[in-house]
């Protein structure tokens, strides 16, 4: 019998022992990443802490990413960890250093989504811009279009618009047994006073009280999806940045066309009928901004300007009056006493829709809006910056080594206890008014530190451009509802939805409206 030779067997083909290989690579260089990191000392969720993003973005996907962080660091402390490179941080004492003038700590990429692709070119935007020279060189034509003083030239466009809003409810829901949402009302108000504000014509959603094209839709739906990718920015290249197979989500496409043919109508002199020169709107700045700056300032770059309005500056505004009004209504005493103090500063019906500068006289007022924007931040994730060269020393004496990510969320540092004290989780617009016995200089400290914590609009030099339009909009409304109208809950006792994407979104606010009696 003959003897053959046996060649020993290791389980698998070639092919079979390759991917075995590379899977036993990849853990071994998860793990070894893991327990290497200089992050590792920092507590939060397992997978988080050193192996994926993808815990972050189910989060975000679920809607209350805001709360899960909340819960994250009442177990852990101020600072968590929340990504393999991301950490959360509750310290307002940081804000001022990160968010400064001079703009070293940079923007990570999870801001890059917020673009978009039109032609097969990506247009970045004023949020988008991740280099600080670009984003200075785009923002100087028009900064002071957008100042305080550059904006109340556009409160006869928000006076016509409030006034479609006050007679459209009155129309349809105004003393009838028809409960009104609001919120959406609201909605549609904001979309149209941007159309307004920038082109001289509201976008209609008021006078068809529908979201008659889908865009409300769809930019929700953007805003969804730009939330899921700051977790993890490279997907943006797979799905909406795909040159050759765009994956979605849905575009902008409709804005962009919109501003295209209103910069085509207004050179053609077709607007006529609605543009007044008298009364300038941002299309007549942005073309007098191209006009000074041949050299830099272009009709594509007044489109990227045109849209970034439309996009950012309606969800955002609508998040805030919103918030002013369920949470005066919904806390007892606010609305009553918020009533009584604008009535005591002499605005009554004759002098509706009230002005930005008789609302801002109202400190209660000034007070509501305010707490609106602290206990309900129209941003409410993270806002992140890369650790610059050196590290940063952390509150906990530990240093964030260089290119590590922090992240800000306005939602957190706003419910500090550290800046508002340990009511930090109620309602309280009183919490900005001066109380009783307490001496001038403290009230000016206690009034700075809270300054100093909110990070509603951002800060430093990329502080929202549109804070002073928005916010005139949050006090005019307010104060016009509340002269004009008895409002009341229709469900007090049911607190609203609020789901958060990167702006949250919030539903329920359904009310009975009638004339005001008094």
């Amino acid at each position: 019998m003959s003897s053959q030779a046996v060649t020993p067997s290791l389980g698998g083909s070639p092919f079979q022992l390759s991917l075995v290989g590379t899977l036993l690579a990849f853990v071994v260089y998860v793990v070894g990443s893991y327990l290497n990191s200089p992050l590792r000392r920092y507590p939060g969720p397992f997978l988080a802490t050193g192996f994926t993003n993808l815990w972050r973005m189910y989060h975000i996907y679920q809607g209350s990413f805001h709360k899960v962080v909340d819960g994250l660091h009442k177990q852990y402390g101020p600072i968590v960890q929340i990504g393999p490179n991301v950490l959360d941080v509750d310290d307002p004492d940081l804000i001022k250093t990160v968010f400064n003038v001079k703009g070293d700590w940079k923007k990570t990429e999870a801001y890059l989504a917020s673009s978009v692709m039109v032609e097969g070119h990506i247009i970045y935007n004023l949020f988008s811009k991740l280099d600080k020279a670009q984003h200075a060189a785009e923002k100087k034509p028009i900064a002071k279009y957008y100042s305080a003083a550059g904006v109340t030239s556009l409160e006869p466009h928000m006076d016509r618009t409030i006034t479609q809003l006050c007679a459209e409810m009155e129309m349809r829901f105004v003393n009838a047994s028809t409960p009104l949402d609001l919120g959406r009302w609201i909605l549609y108000y904001t979309w149209d006073v941007v159309g307004a504000v920038t082109f001289s014509q509201p976008l209609g959603y008021l006078a068809a009280g529908r979201d008659f094209d889908g865009t409300l839709g769809n930019a929700e739906k953007a805003i969804d999806y730009f939330a899921l990718l700051t977790a993890v920015p490279a997907l943006d290249h797979v799905f909406d940045k795909n040159r050759w197979f765009r994956l979605g989500p849905p575009g902008f496409g409709g804005v962009t066309g919109m501003a295209i043919q209103r910069l085509v109508d207004r050179y053609q002199s077709k607007d006529t009928a609605a543009h007044d020169a008298a009364v300038p709107d941002f299309l007549d700045k942005f073309i007098e901004a191209k006009a000074a700056f041949p050299d830099s300032v272009n009709d594509n770059q007044i489109v990227a300007w045109l849209m970034i309005n439309m996009i950012a500056g309606a969800d955002t505004t609508a998040i805030t009056i919103r918030s002013a009004l369920y949470y005066s209504l919904r806390t007892p005493g606010v609305w009553p006493r918020l009533r009584r103090e604008l009535a005591a500063a002499g605005l009554s019906k004759a002098d509706t829709p009230i002005s930005y500068k008789d609302a801002r006289a109202v400190p209660y007022l000034d007070a509501v809006v305010r707490e609106g924007l602290r206990y309900l931040p129209a941003v409410s994730l993270g806002l992140e910056r890369y650790v610059p060269a050196g590290g940063q020393r952390l509150a906990d004496g530990g240093v964030a080594p260089e290119k590590t990510i922090l992240s800000f969320n306005p939602y957190i540092l706003c419910r500090s206890r550290e800046a508002w004290g340990p009511d930090a989780d109620e309602f309280r617009p009183e919490r900005w008014l001066q109380a009783g016995g307490e001496a001038d200089d403290a009230f000016r400290d206690r009034l700075q530190g809270m300054n100093n914590a909110d990070l509603s609009f951002g800060a430093g030099s990329r502080v929202c451009l549109g804070k002073h339009m928005g916010l005139m909009q949050v006090y005019k409304v307010v104060a016009t509802l509340a002269v004009l109208y008895d409002v009341e809950l229709t469900h007090p006792e049911k607190e609203w939805t609020v789901i958060n994407s990167f702006f949250p979104r919030q539903e329920g606010l359904d009310v009975k409206m009638s004339k005001r009696k008094d």
